[in-house]
């Protein structure tokens, strides 16, 4: 990566980093907090929600208000609102406020990311994209790995430390952007495709980042309860959290080249399958620390990776045009799985204990499964246009980034294949009278297809 590029992009991922490490640490320590004060699991599963409804309020209609007042100062506006629901949430506990705080905290974060994403993308063209995709990965999991780990320190902390340290993060977050020696970038009004036009395009694409948005959100909102329920300190909650992000964090990228040389439909389908296995594990196996760590990383890079491997195989089927469009649908079909989540989840926990959550896990990888199995059945999935690449983008008009120039050259060749796949029966079937009646018409198929070709060229 060049020098410039790096330049560019420093500032933003410095922000995302700063601000990440602090989100990564309250997802959890709200759920430990709530639990510990007695609150029913049903209540913590609202709470949780009450994020995700943020995060999907904020997808819809903060790039307007970016539009209306500029990034430097809507980044400061957001991050000061974050810092001041995290106090607030530091000196009251109380759930039914917690829900309205942590609503407009979600609807902040979105805001925060939404001006980091907006900045990378205008920070390079298309060609560099991927490249800048692996950097904000490493950011965005980074952080939330070092989150997690705070966990520990906050348990020898005060009831209200933790709250102070999350509210510093998000306000030094700031500094970065807000030093930044240059104009804001313009970016235009997010029109995603809208949910049914994305069903009739790539269903299997649409189950598999609504499933995703299921699965994710349980691991953040709900897994540190079920930890803490079974006994673990508050430190190794923290740890064990953080390899379940190491492990997206590591193997999605692995797992995704292998969907480039195979069927993507077939990894889905394995992605599924193993998910539901490690959670069935995850009910019997004795709770030792080292194994249970193994089976959560390698639960992290699966649930991680299902976002990323049906983005791509949506966009194997996608037309050039629609590309942004497309990703920008299906971030927000994933954010609405994650505000269903919890509220799905708790009941079962409730009903049946707390392996209830691993029972609905395991139930949704078998439904994942036999859905991806049968859209298989009815369609089988093309040959990918282009190489894989992670989907982090939080926002709308982040989800821009991940249409790199490699995806777009691969779709408008995978049109003009197309194209030609229809034009060739017709060719055949009109060659025998073209000879017929025209001396000047083509002679052979190839020569028909040919001409197709080249009036494809240079049609303006």
């Amino acid at each position: 990566m060049s020098r410039q590029l790096l330049s560019m992009a420093l500032a933003p991922l410095l922000g995302l980093f700063i601000l990440g490490i602090g989100n990564g640490f309250l997802a959890s320590l709200i759920t430990l907090r709530l639990d510990a004060a007695g609150a029913s699991v049903t209540t913590i599963g609202w709470v949780s929600a009450a994020y995700y409804v943020g995060l999907a309020i904020g997808a819809l209609f903060n790039d307007r208000l970016l539009l209306r007042i500029g990034h430097i100062r809507a980044y400061a506006c957001f991050a000061s609102l974050v810092a001041v629901t995290v106090l607030l949430q530091g000196l009251w506990l109380n759930a039914e406020l917690w829900f309205i705080l942590r609503m407009i905290g979600g609807w902040a974060t979105l805001g925060v990311y939404l001006v980091i994403e907006s900045w990378l993308l205008t920070a390079a063209d298309t060609r560099v994209r991927g490249r800048l995709l692996a950097l904000y990965m490493i950011s965005l999991y980074g952080a939330g790995v070092i989150g997690q780990l705070l966990l520990g320190v906050a348990d020898n902390a005060g009831p209200n430390q933790p709250f102070m340290v999350i509210a510093m993060l998000a306000s030094l977050s700031v500094l970065p952007l807000g030093m930044i020696p240059r104009v804001s970038p313009l970016i235009e009004h997010a029109e995603p495709l809208s949910p049914w036009r994305l069903i009739t395009v790539t269903p299997t694409g649409v189950m598999g980042c609504f499933g995703s948005g299921l699965v994710v959100s349980a691991i953040y909102s709900l897994l540190p309860l079920y930890l803490q329920r079974s006994g673990f300190e508050v430190q190794k909650i923290g740890e064990m959290m953080a390899v379940v992000i190491l492990g997206g964090m590591l193997l999605q990228y692995p797992i995704g080249r292998w969907s480039d040389r195979h069927d993507r439909q077939i990894v889905l389908i394995l992605i599924g399958v193993v998910m539901a296995l490690l959670c069935v594990a995850m009910m019997w196996m004795p709770q030792l620390p080292w194994l249970l760590a193994v089976v959560l990383f390698l639960l992290g890079g699966g649930v991680f990776a299902l976002y990323p491997v049906a983005v791509s195989h949506a966009a194997d089927r996608a037309p050039a045009g629609a590309l942004v469009r497309m990703s920008q649908g299906l971030l927000l079909i994933n954010a609405l799985g994650a505000t269903l989540s919890p509220p799905l989840i708790t009941p079962l926990m409730t009903h049946v204990g707390d392996p209830g959550l691993f029972v609905a896990l395991a139930g949704l990888g078998a439904f994942l499964v036999a859905f991806f199995v049968w859209r298989r059945s009815r369609r089988p999935a093309p040959a990918p246009v282009a190489p894989f690449t992670s989907n982090p983008p939080q926002s709308v008009v982040g989800a821009e980034l991940s249409v790199t120039d490699a995806l777009v050259q691969g779709a408008i060749e995978h049109e003009h294949q197309e194209d030609l796949s229809q034009v060739v029966p017709d060719v055949e079937t009109a060659l025998p009278d073209e000879r017929a009646n025209s001396a000047d018409g083509p002679a052979t198929r190839e020569e028909a297809v040919t001409e197709k070709a080249e009036d494809d060229t240079t049609r303006p």
